[in-house]
């Protein structure tokens, strides 16, 4: 599963042939959460507040880019790496 980004210690992660709806993996520390690409929102496991926002807010910066990424990592197994927050 590659690592799309890595930001605060959280890293962001989109497995190949996944299941719908799109969406990224991100883990910090113990915490697992599938957060969906169209709104941000988490559906399965779970994130710190603080953290959760930031990838939020992360995922709707980069909402354009994460969707390339799931389409690419579904059709044709090629992912690429997405900016953080602080890299913009």
């Amino acid at each position: 599963m590659p690592i799309i980004a890595i930001f605060n210690g959280i890293i962001i992660q989109m497995f190949f042939e996944d299941h719908n709806p799109p969406h990224v993996h991100a883990v910090y520390g113990e915490f697992k959460a599938l957060l969906r690409i169209s709104d941000g929102a988490i559906i399965r496991g779970s994130l710190p507040r603080k953290q959760a926002n930031l990838v939020k807010s992360w995922i709707a910066q980069r909402q354009a880019e994460l969707m390339e990424n799931w389409h690419h990592a579904q059709t044709d197994g090629r992912c690429f790496r997405i900016a953080g927050p602080a890299d913009d």
